[in-house]
């Protein structure tokens, strides 16, 4: 069977052992399906460019950037890449300058514990760079692809606590960041979805469980992306293992944000497998 859509690991904690890519805390992906090629995410540098150099792909001719959510570690590469498309671009080529989509406050100033950890770019500076899709709502790229907007908090085990995580309104108020922001891809494939996350700080399954429903499909084939699980709490890492055997995966392909003994945890409920800077996944 031909595959429909086709996923690239850029950037990740981790890299291949043999080959000549480089990692960092970030995370970041290259998605090809219906003829669109999709970048989601930046990482938390340019990275991304240099390994996709690399891997000799090309990123001139991107038809979207979509982004999780706005941390750092997800938005860095913006700045990176808005330099390459200027230097490298061609006066022909500037009708190919991606779309970005993303929810409304992914550009909205974030901190964390005195600290900023958001976008290094403000929402005036992405719509002086990029034309924008900024979307509470889902947003289908392709007939099979979309952006889920924002997530409902259906699992009460998954209702995240902000911390000391901090967030600036355009209006100058200040407020604890929920993160919001936080969203997901979802893809139909022939047999089931594949779930494509960034950090999931609004939980896995909470994102699961919406793309089912956005989606019209029951049937969970993949999730492939970061956990946000460094440190959980035995209990919410129970109940998450419970609900992904539930979905009787094919694989788990948990990256990024989630720490080993997390994915060891999990792979006790489902079919954990190895995700690194370099490899391809196709579906």
């Amino acid at each position: 069977m031909t595959p429909r859509l086709s996923l690239t690991v850029l950037v990740d904690n981790t890299t291949l052992a043999d080959q000549d890519f480089r990692g960092e805390a970030g995370l970041s992906f290259l998605i090809e399906t219906a003829g669109k090629k999709i970048l989601f995410d930046t990482g938390l540098s340019g990275l991304f460019l240099a390994n996709a150099e690399t891997m000799g792909l090309d990123l001139m001719d991107l038809d979207s950037i979509v982004l999780s959510h706005g941390h750092i570690d997800h938005t860095g590469g913006l700045p990176a890449f808005a330099r390459h498309l200027a230097g490298t671009g061609t006066a022909d080529r500037k009708s190919r300058v991606p779309e970005l989509i993303a929810h409304p406050r992914c550009f909205w100033q974030k901190e964390k514990e005195g600290r900023k950890n958001g976008s290094p770019l403000r929402d005036a500076e992405i719509r002086n760079l990029f034309p924008v899709s900024l979307s509470a709502e889902p947003v289908w790229i392709t007939d099979d692809l979309v952006f889920l907007g924002e997530i409902p908090q259906k699992f009460a085990f998954e209702q995240g606590d902000p911390e000391k995580r901090l967030l600036h309104t355009p209006e100058g108020n200040t407020e604890p960041d929920c993160l919001t922001d936080d969203s997901a891809l979802a893809f139909r494939s022939d047999a089931g979805l594949v779930v494509i996350t960034g950090c999931s700080h609004v939980g896995i399954c909470n994102i699961t469980e919406y793309a089912r429903e956005v989606c019209d499909e029951k049937h969970v084939r993949d999730i492939i992306g970061g956990l946000h699980m460094q440190s959980p709490e035995p209990k919410r890492l129970a109940k998450t293992g419970k609900y992904l055997n539930r979905l009787h995966l094919n694989a788990l392909h948990a990256c990024h944000c989630t720490s080993l003994p997390a994915k060891l945890a999990l792979a006790d409920y489902c079919p954990l497998q190895e995700v690194g800077a370099g490899m391809k996944f196709a579906w």
